[in-house]
This record gives C-alpha cells, structure tokens and sequence, in this order.
C-alpha cells in the first residue's frame, strides 16, 4: 500500500496517481476526509469538490481539501475518472440522478452513504456501469469540512457492495482505492450490509434517543447520569436530521432488528427471576464486548476459502454467487484478488470444508475453473 505523502512533496519522487481527476459530489465530513486523503496521498493529480451549497465550497477551497470546486453539473464532469457520492443520505440519490447523465462510462463511481441497498438500485436504473457501492464505517459527532481529516478512513471497515451486475474490474478498482486510502475494504451484498448495520449501528441509535429521553422526561435522572450513561448514548449527539434520514432508509431491515432486540429484552426481563440464566447472560456479555478489538479488519472472517478464476465481463459475481445461493451454499466474503484483461480471480470465503467441496463441484459443472484453500 501506498504510504501516506505530505502535499510538500516532490511530485517527480512519487508514484503515478490512481486517477487523473477525481470529483468528491458531497463535501462534508466524510467527502471531505476522502478529498483530503486522495490529495494528501497523491492519489489524484486533480480533485474536485461539487456542492449545492456555495458556502461549502468557498470553505472547502480555503482550507485546501479540494483543488477547485463546482456548484452545477455538466460536461466537465465527462473528465472525471473516479467520482465519489458523498451527500446526506436523503439527498444521495437526488444527487445520482443529478450527475449520471454527465458521467464518464468509463469512471469508477462510489459512495459513502449507510444504506445500500436502494442506492444500487438506483444506479442500475440510472445505466451507471461502473458503479460500487461503498460505506466508510467512520464517522464523528462533529459534522461538516471543518472537521474532515484523512486520518478519519484510516483502519476504519469500509464495505464494499457489488451487485450482481457489478464489474469484477470496478470492484477491484475500488478495492485498491479504499487500500490506497488507508482502509480495510470488506466484500458483501447490499442487503447483507444493511441488515449488518441496522443492528450494529442504527439498533444503537435508536437505544441511544430511548435511554436520553427517558433522561430528559425526569430532571431526578440527569443529576445521575454519569460518564458511563454519556458513554452509552454518544451516538444521540449525531446531527438529528442525518439520522433520521439514515434509520429511516433503513427501515425495514431496522424493524427487523428490533424485532430480535425485543426478545432480547424480555427475556433478560424474565432473568430477572433466574440469577443463575442472569449472571449467565452477563458472564455471555462481557465474553462478547471484551473480545471485540478496537479496529476490526473484518466483519465476516470465512473459515475456507475458494478461488474461481473468471472473464472479466458483466454479471460474473452474479452468475457465481447464484449458482451457490440456489444450490444452497451460504457465501461468508467475497474478494477480487486479480483482474488482468483476459480476466481476473476471485476468493469466495465459505464455512466449512464440505461447503468448499459442493461448491467447486457446482461451479466445475457451470463452467468456472476453481481451487480451494483453507
């Protein structure tokens, strides 16, 4: 991975860029963190800030994140050989529709917004090829390019999307962009990631305005409430609107998780009665929070691991994972590990060894050459 250079530096002593003009469409905290960290990474030789919001951008370039800026769409955009959504998430995919008609159908296209399964939708619809969905799981309390840093994406899980009709070369373009940045990229389907984060960040949001609520309603409370009850409820202090807007994109797979969060509950309610089921619990809880690492380099570690060498053409990840997913086999990760222009390789991460078997003779049978490891 390319080591992170100050903008002091001599262009002749470093590496090529990755692109020539990256545009960031969204310059707040985390567009303008991405902005910074392809400039002070020399990942682009030119990045672009676009904003409906002049004031934005008249910040954006005083503080130096971008390198100019734009406030309308339109042909300038055709030069742009990556291109990064990162508004709000309700104005992400007004956004989309903004942009698309302008695009390079040869840029690789991203975003940064929490939920994912609408926003690729979205771009199929909008014939957007090269597309990959993406979720940087960074953040901070304080919003806006005031407070963007590039050191905001570094070791944090950025997730990556791709759909059925993603590219293989898309994706592993991506891939290297979120290294490059200083990021862990982490493979899975939209849904999948969506119902991941309703639990381990929406669900908490949520618990958090529940817990502060109850807070507010008895003054009695707020004189008790301490640095452990401020701990719980940090994520309430997220900007309100941003919030919203984020759990309700998210709603159904949200009520899901709460559905299990009920449960959850009530029995620990039910434990109430049963000190021994209740210590068990906390004996559980504690095993579970303490063996979390402060930065996690994976969300689904696969147990084996299964390499299928395919073209690099359309709907190769589709045809794949549909292959197994009708045969059956449960897919815990997905990686690129190479794309050459006759095509490429990617590890399928399974659970056990005889999924490894069933799944090589399944794709043996479609026609895909493969290999396991474990």
């Amino acid at each position: 991975m390319t080591t992170p250079a100050d903008l002091s530096a001599d262009p002749a002593t470093l590496p090529p860029p990755l692109f020539d003009t990256a545009v960031v469409a969204g310059v707040g905290l985390i567009g303008g963190s991405v902005a910074l960290g392809l400039r002070q990474r020399f990942l682009a030789r030119r990045v672009i800030g676009y904003d409906a919001n002049p004031d934005v951008l008249r910040e954006a370039e005083a503080l130096g994140v971008v390198d100019e800026v734009r406030a309308m769409p339109g042909e300038w955009l055709r030069g742009a050989d990556l291109v990064v959504l990162a508004a709000p998430m309700r104005a992400l995919t007004p956004l989309a529709r903004d942009l698309a008609p302008y695009l390079n159908p040869a840029a690789l296209v991203t975003d940064v917004g929490s939920v994912k399964a609408g926003i690729a939708a979205e771009m199929e619809a909008l014939g957007v090829r090269n597309f990959v969905p993406g979720h940087p799981m960074a953040g901070s309390e304080r919003g806006g390019v005031t407070h963007a840093r590039a050191a905001l994406l570094e070791n944090a899980v950025w997730v990556l999307t791709p759909t059925d009709h993603t590219p293989l070369s898309a994706l592993s373009r991506a891939r290297v962009l979120v290294e490059h940045l200083g990021a862990a990229p982490v493979v899975m389907p939209p849904e999948a990631h969506d119902a991941l984060v309703a639990t381990v960040s929406h669900l908490p949001y949520l618990a958090s305005l529940a817990l502060t609520h109850m807070v507010a309603r008895d003054e009695r409370l707020s004189l008790l409430a301490a640095g452990g009850f401020r701990d719980l409820t940090r994520v309430a202090s997220g900007d309100p609107r941003m919030s919203r807007d984020m759990v309700v994109e998210n709603k159904v797979a949200l009520r899901e998780a709460l559905t299990r969060f009920r449960r959850q509950l009530e029995r620990l309610e039910a434990d109430l009665d049963e000190p021994e089921e209740l210590l068990a619990a906390a004996t559980e809880g504690k095993r579970t929070r303490d063996s979390l690492p402060v930065v996690r380099r994976s969300l689904l570690p696969p147990k084996h691991d299964l390499v299928v060498a395919v073209p690099d053409k359309p709907n190769q990840i589709g045809a794949v994972t549909q292959a197994l997913g009708a045969a059956g086999v449960n897919i815990k990760d997905i990686e690129v590990l190479a794309i050459r222009e006759e095509g490429g390789a990617m590890r399928l991460g399974l659970e056990t060894l005889e999924d490894v078997a069933h799944a090589s003779q399944i794709l043996r049978e479609a026609g895909f050459e493969v290999r396991g490891r474990s």
